[in-house]
C-alpha cells in the first residue's frame, strides 16, 4: 500500500469539470492548506501537518497533475497554469466548508499559493512560500552559466514531445536526481517515501512537464500583468528561503518585498526539502504567520 499521513482522512474532491483532487484532511480549528512541491506529493507535509492538526484544520492535497489527483490532458497553456491550479485549491477548500483559509506552499505549490493570493485575496488569510521566487522574477534572475542549476526549467519549457520522451525514458534517474541534490539530509526522505515520490512522478511525466511548461509561458504573463497593474499580496506573508541569491546574484528579500508589503523573509540553512528536513522549524514559522 502507498504511504499515507497517519491520522488523516483521505478524500477525492471534485474541483473543476472532470478534475478531482486527492486530499488528506485532519484536525479542527482555523483551516490551513499545505501544497507540495516537485518531485513530491502531499506526503512531504506529513510531519508539519501532524503538528498543525493539533489546533487547526489541515488540508494536504496532491496538486492537479500530481500524486493521486487527476491529470487532465494539456489542451492549452491554461490547463496547468497556476491560475487554474489556484482555482482548484479554492474550490477544494470551499467543498470542504472553508470560504477563507491560510495557504502554505513549497516549490511548485508555492507558485500556486502565490497565484491564489493574487487572484483570491478575499479568500487567502495568510500566505507562506517555501524556497521559490515568483515565476516572473525567477526567470529574470536566471542568466549565464549560473542558470545551469535550473536546467530542468529549460528542458520542460520546450514544446510537447521531446521533454516528455526524454524524461519518461529515464524517469527514476531524472526525478531521483533532484531528491538527491536538493537535500542536505537525505535520511529525511526515507526509502518508502522516496519510492512513493518516484512512483507518483513516473506516472505523471506528461502532466508534470505541462505544469513546468505553463511556468515558462502563461504564468509569466499573469505575473507581469499583475506587476504592471500594481497588484500586491494583501495578506501577511512569510517566505522561508535558502540563499539562492548569493549564487545567482539577486536580493530575494527585495524581490519578495515588491509583492508583499506585510512580509517576513527568513533565510534558512535547511535543504530545499525543508518541511521534511526541519519540520519543527517550518511548523513554528507557520504558527508565527497564523498569529499575525
Amino acid at each position: 500500500m502507498a504511504p499515507v499521513i497517519a491520522g488523516f482522512d483521505y478524500r477525492r474532491v471534485p474541483v473543476a469539470d472532470g478534475v478531482l483532487l486527492n486530499a488528506a484532511v485532519a484536525g479542527e480549528g482555523s483551516p490551513i492548506v499545505l501544497l507540495h512541491g516537485f518531485p513530491q506529493t502531499h506526503l512531504m507535509w506529513r510531519h508539519v501537518a501532524a503538528d498543525l492538526a493539533a489546533d487547526h484544520t489541515v488540508i494536504c492535497p496532491d496538486l492537479r497533475g500530481y500524486g493521486a489527483s487527476d491529470k487532465p490532458a494539456e489542451t492549452d497553456g491554461t490547463t496547468y497554469s497556476k491560475r487554474t491550479m489556484a482555482a482548484d485549491i479554492v474550490a477544494l477548500a470551499r467543498a470542504l466548508g472553508h470560504e477563507r483559509f491560510a495557504l502554505a506552499g513549497h516549490d511548485r505549490g508555492a507558485l500556486v499559493a502565490f497565484r491564489a493570493g493574487l487572484d483570491h485575496p478575499e479568500t487567502i488569510t495568510h500566505l507562506a512560500s517555501l524556497d521559490v521566487l515568483p515565476t516572473a522574477d525567477m526567470w529574470e534572475v536566471m542568466h549565464g552559466t549560473t542558470a545551469a542549476v535550473g536546467f530542468h526549467l529549460y528542458l520542460m519549457a520546450q514544446p510537447p514531445g521531446l521533454p516528455e520522451q526524454m524524461i519518461a525514458a529515464s524517469a527514476d534517474a531524472f526525478f531521483g536526481h533532484f531528491l538527491d541534490i536538493w537535500a542536505n539530509d537525505r535520511e529525511a526522505i526515507p526509502a518508502e517515501i522516496r519510492a512513493a515520490y518516484l512512483d507518483a512522478s513516473r506516472a505523471a511525466v506528461t502532466s508534470i512537464v505541462a505544469d513546468y511548461r505553463a511556468s515558462a509561458g502563461i504564468d509569466v504573463d499573469h505575473d507581469r500583468a499583475d506587476r504592471a497593474a500594481g497588484n500586491r499580496l494583501r495578506m501577511p506573508v512569510t517566505v522561508l528561503q535558502q540563499d539562492w541569491g548569493a549564487a545567482l546574484g539577486f536580493d530575494a528579500a527585495a524581490l519578495w518585498g515588491a509583492w508583499a508589503p506585510d512580509l517576513r523573509h527568513v533565510p534558512v540553512t535547511f535543504g530545499h526539502f525543508m518541511a521534511e528536513e526541519a519540520p519543527a522549524d517550518v511548523a513554528k514559522a507557520l504558527r508565527d504567520l497564523l498569529s499575525r
